[in-house]
């Protein structure tokens, strides 16, 4: 049924209006890594200088640009671990135009929705990010004592707390913060494993750019049926 959900949302990629908030939430992450990588290179070629001295060699004055080459795969790999605050933080900015469209296309008899005050959906985007942050740096230190098990608690992790995110704010719109909540809790193992296969493609770079639309989506029919049940 999840994948269902998924496969709707993949469906709807043809949809004007649905490819164009897509297009805006690949540019905005794009931008975002982009800005990681510019200032990253610009960190290194100030702590390095146009030129270094190594012993034997003599005076290096390509060693900068090798670096700024190197940075790049560096920043693919990177972007497994930022792609999950971004997808955090664009939830919010991309939700309510993403479920409009889908509710247009599959859901077209719903009565028109009380859009989330934007102080309260701003609120609740940086409450959850912090969140997201503050347990995947605490979860660093399970990393190293338990690094084959990593990848796992890694993804579930994230599972959880996107899944939370996404759906709590899917459902809100039709049901309220109150009821959103209780649903959540009613439905806590199917949103999870929604949540961790939404966390699985997140690690592929360059896949992971079309998560973060494609999850307000799946959400929006998860809550649905969820609704509907």
């Amino acid at each position: 049924m999840i994948l269902g959900d998924f496969l709707k949302a993949l469906g709807q990629l043809g949809d004007r209006r649905f490819r164009g908030v897509l297009l805006k939430g690949i540019g905005l992450a794009l931008a975002l890594l982009f800005g990681f990588y510019a200032l990253f290179v610009w960190g290194v070629g100030w702590f390095v200088g146009d030129s270094v001295t190594l012993p034997w060699i003599g005076q290096v004055t390509w060693i900068d640009n090798v670096i700024s080459w190197a940075a790049v795969p560096l920043m693919l790999v990177l972007s497994v671990f930022l792609m999950v605050p971004v997808a955090s933080a664009f939830t919010s900015m991309f939700l309510e135009e993403v479920a409009d469209a889908v509710e247009a296309r599959h859901y077209p008899a719903l009565p028109p929705v009380q859009p989330v005050p934007f102080g309260d959906a701003l609120r609740d985007t940086f409450g959850f990010l912090g969140i997201l942050i503050a347990a995947n740096l605490v979860a660093l230190v399970l990393y190293l004592f338990v690094s084959p098990l990593a990848p796992f608690i890694f993804w579930a992790l994230n599972g959880f707390l996107l899944g939370r995110e996404y759906f709590t704010l899917a459902a809100m719109r039709r049901v309220g913060r109150d009821n959103a909540r209780k649903m959540w809790r009613r439905h806590l193992p199917v949103i999870w494993t929604a949540g961790v296969l939404m966390a699985l493609p997140l690690t592929v770079p360059l896949v992971n750019l079309l998560i973060p639309v494609l999850g307000a989506a799946t959400f929006t029919h998860l809550f649905h049926r969820l609704n509907g049940r």
